[in-house]
């Protein structure tokens, strides 16, 4: 039996009539919706040393449940020392049902523990109804073991949305939970 994830049904039951009755739109497929989540992970020291490349993509598939991409530089830059082909990043993209599990975790579990978390700062949409967020440490998310990571690392995570203004994108996050700082 399929189990439905807490946050799809907190925005089919909470979040569509809301948005629908806020911005007024008449029919249920004008709502925006989440589409996906990336997770970037920009890893510059694997220039050196390869196995940081391993060791991320560990870390962010324990972070995720899925395997991470591993993004490899398109050219050559000499003033960075970095080689066409070298392994620069890896990344995740996330739809579905791990997508809205992995929201419900972020929201409820990782956020509350940024040390002075204040809020979320609500310019950082992109125009297009993306929220961009950068994370400076993987470790509010439980699923790390502080042992046995050898450093901080941060991360990018881009919430996809179908929204085409960035105050319906704002809302629609806002009723999913997302604690955005008050002005």
């Amino acid at each position: 039996m399929n189990q439905v994830p807490r946050m799809k049904e907190v925005f089919l039951k909470n979040v569509i009539p809301a948005l629908e009755k806020e911005f007024g739109f008449k029919n249920v497929n004008q709502v925006p919706k989440l589409a996906k989540i990336v997770i970037n992970i920009g890893l510059s020291e694997a220039k050196e040393n390869i196995k940081v490349v391993e060791t991320a993509s560990e870390e962010l598939a324990a972070i995720t449940g899925q395997k991470p991409v591993v993004c490899k530089a398109k050219q050559s830059v000499s003033n960075f020392k970095i080689r066409e082909g070298m392994p620069i990043g890896v990344k995740v993209t996330l739809r579905g049902t791990v997508m809205y599990e992995f929201l419900d975790r972020f929201i409820n579990i990782a956020i509350p523990r940024i040390r002075d978390f204040r809020g979320l700062e609500p310019n950082k949409f992109d125009g297009q109804g993306n929220f961009n967020l950068g994370l400076t440490e993987q470790y509010i998310f439980p699923e790390i073991n502080i042992e046995k990571s050898d450093k901080a690392r941060g991360m990018n995570i881009t919430f996809v949305t179908t929204a085409k203004k960035d105050e319906h994108a704002k809302m629609l996050l806002e009723y999913l939970g997302m604690p955005f700082k008050k002005r």
